[in-house]
């Protein structure tokens, strides 16, 4: 058996962005990068370029392991630690054996609130038959970037509070029973039943009226305009802001500007939304949020073609 550390980082694509993060990755590094497409899903990038934000999850620190036998990729890999979650694109039977034998991770999906545990997620491939390229540490805490929640087919009008939900879990941190939320673009309801559901008081803003299900919610108020017109002022002090308004990132970016200078808000969950393919654009939209103080930005398993902007107080 032999361990071999790997210098720079291992990238899973987002089904659909690969461009994004291939950019995102020339972009850092001031020159386009000397990688190696490891799997249909797997991009190695043999410098370490900093912050990557377009990627399901990131293997911060890849390692090669060569091994003769199953028992022994298997005694290797716990050796390290308990929790390992495969990435299978080849040799696929002897893979399945190798993650059959090592500590079962949780599979079902999961209810909301939901603690999340402190216990690191690694992750690993199988090359050929003998070798394996894994990471002990990932930028994700759920296997493979992946986590499903028990949904709720009946009282949100969308499926857009997931993003909520993950963006909560992530931040091991939510509205508690009466604190004031403002959910921007808040139409037809997702976020503000999400929100409500946990005991918030929500003024809900939009031009297009929630659906009437969810203006009924206990704590629920609604206000007919453009939120991103409304100065910080005028709302007045908040505990958590939220954003899901399809818009320009450059007019969000506006927006939250105020709302940091101004001090009345100490919570934000907002989404970046890309409005074309030009990366150019992207690149530059990225780079704004993810230098804010303070903030991450990351691109949560239910995000589409956007990125999640969140500043959290600690």
């Amino acid at each position: 058996m032999l361990i071999t550390p790997l210098e720079g980082r291992i990238y899973h694509f987002i089904p659909g962005l690969e461009t994004h993060l291939r950019a995102e990755l020339d972009d850092a590094d001031g020159l386009e990068n000397p990688g190696e497409v490891l799997s249909p899903f797997l991009y190695y990038a043999k410098r370490e370029p900093g912050p990557v934000y377009w990627t399901q999850n990131t293997w911060l620190e890849p390692f090669e392991l060569h091994f003769d036998s199953i028992s022994e990729a298997v005694k290797a890999l716990a050796s390290i630690q308990r929790n390992w979650a495969g990435v299978f694109h080849t040799q696929f039977r002897r893979a399945a054996l190798i993650q059959d034998q090592l500590p079962a991770l949780p599979s079902k999906p999961k209810p909301f609130p939901w603690h999340l545990p402190d216990t690191p997620m690694g992750a690993w491939t199988l090359m050929d038959k003998n070798t394996i390229i894994a990471s002990a540490l990932t930028s994700s805490p759920f296997p493979r970037g992946v986590v499903e929640f028990e949904e709720d087919k009946l009282g949100p009008p969308s499926r857009a509070y997931l993003k909520l939900w993950e963006a909560f879990t992530r931040a091991r941190a939510w509205p508690k029973p009466g604190e004031r939320c403002i959910d921007a673009g808040a139409s037809p309801g997702g976020w503000t039943w999400a929100l409500a559901s946990l005991g918030a008081q929500v003024l809900a803003i939009d031009r297009v009226p929630l659906e009437e299900k969810i203006t009924g919610l206990n704590g629920v108020s609604y206000m007919k305009h453009d939120a991103f017109t409304l100065k910080p002022e005028e709302l007045g002090k908040t505990d958590w802001l939220f954003s899901d308004v399809i818009s320009y990132p450059d007019r969000l970016y506006t927006w939250i500007e105020k709302w940091l200078l101004s001090g009345l808000c100490d919570n934000f969950i907002c989404t970046v939304k890309m409005q074309g393919p030009d990366n150019n654009e992207i690149l530059s939209a990225t780079r704004r949020f993810a230098s804010i103080p303070g903030s991450s930005l990351v691109h949560l398993f239910n995000n589409k073609h956007e990125l999640s902007w969140m500043k959290i107080k600690t």
